[in-house]
């Protein structure tokens, strides 16, 4: 797709469940879409945070682990062929005599009919670990997208909340070794999966930091240095070290977009509809009153946005689609 003379019917911002399940929803409908998100894989948080963590609360899955939900998400609405544009971020919004105009970072141009802003928390940037500059990528990460590329690794997660223990418990079966380092006594995380980690035998070493990452003579990381609260130093072995220490998130260039904005949120109405003509909010990002920010809440916001987005393109459309169960 050449972006510079791109049109499509619905821009979709944001790659994560509702916005995938929008773009599955805008093909039932006829319309072409694109989907702009800023991270390389699609899934948003969920892929980010805890693909391998199970999900409860989906309707018609009793248990679903994240990257599954989301690998169905992408089959469901690839028969429709969206195109995505992962990686990039939408900067700009305008309109033009027909439609909009969506400026991504690097200067591209993706004109739409309407856009459906789908960004969950918005854009979210992990808090760094100071000891681990320049080792990104190199033997640390921020989150765990393949549980196997640890599989035989001697793993250290840093970080005392519930993200930081999910890896833990999720890397223990598998790893060679666990220990999660944290700089206080106490944890954020819940009880119980601190209590289940205790049981395993993790290693838990607290009121330590962090205070150096060293490479094992060819360039991957090899071994970290943990200073205690009293002066004690450790060296233990690592190939690989998780940063769980949480993240900040904000909506970016979204919020100079002249919508309402109320506590990082977009207002909307029954619609879906945002302050700006054709421009639609669905998911954790839509705020209206009694709103209950849930998976399952935004893939019916999805179906509602698109639905009435397919009535403003098209005055003659009808609003119920009809049933996706009597589609040819």
């Amino acid at each position: 797709m050449s972006l510079p003379d791109s049109r499509v019917d619905l821009a979709i911002v944001g790659a994560g469940p509702t916005g995938l399940f929008a773009a599955y929803y805008a093909g039932f409908r006829g319309l072409s879409t694109a989907v702009i998100d800023s991270l390389p894989e699609a899934g948003g948080q969920v892929t980010a945070m805890y693909p391998e963590k199970m999900i409860y609360d989906v309707a018609g899955f009793p248990a679903v682990r994240g990257r599954d939900l989301v690998n169905a998400l992408v089959e469901q609405a690839a028969q429709w062929k969206p195109t995505y544009l992962l990686g990039r971020k939408a900067e700009g919004l305008d309109y033009l005599d027909d439609g909009l105009e969506v400026t991504l970072d690097g200067g591209d141009v993706l004109r739409a009919g309407a856009v459906l802003i789908t960004a969950g928390i918005g854009e979210f940037t992990p808090r760094p670990l100071p000891a681990g500059d320049g080792w990104l990528g190199r033997g640390m990460v921020h989150f765990v997208p393949s549980l196997r590329a640890h599989e035989g690794q001697d793993v250290v997660v840093v970080g005392g909340g519930d993200s930081a223990f999910d890896w833990v418990l999720a890397l223990h079966p598998i790893a060679r070794s666990v220990t999660l380092v944290h700089r206080r006594a106490r944890f954020r995380a819940v009880e119980s999966i601190v209590r289940q980690a205790r049981e395993l035998g993790v290693r838990i070493i607290t009121d330590a930091e962090v205070t150096e990452l060293r490479d094992n003579g060819d360039g991957a990381l090899g071994e970290i240095t943990v200073e205690v609260k009293g002066g004690e130093k450790l060296v233990l072995p690592a190939q690989s070290v998780i940063a769980a220490l949480g993240f900040t998130a904000d909506l970016g260039p979204i919020e100079n977009w002249g919508l309402e904005i109320d506590h990082r949120a977009i207002s909307v109405d029954s619609t879906m509809a945002t302050a700006k003509p054709r421009v639609y909010a669905a998911g954790d990002v839509a705020a209206y009153p009694g709103k209950v920010k849930l998976i399952a809440t935004g893939f019916g916001e999805a179906a509602t946005a698109v639905n009435n987005i397919a009535v403003a393109l098209d005055p003659d459309a009808h609003l119920f689609p009809g049933h996706s169960s009597n589609a040819e």
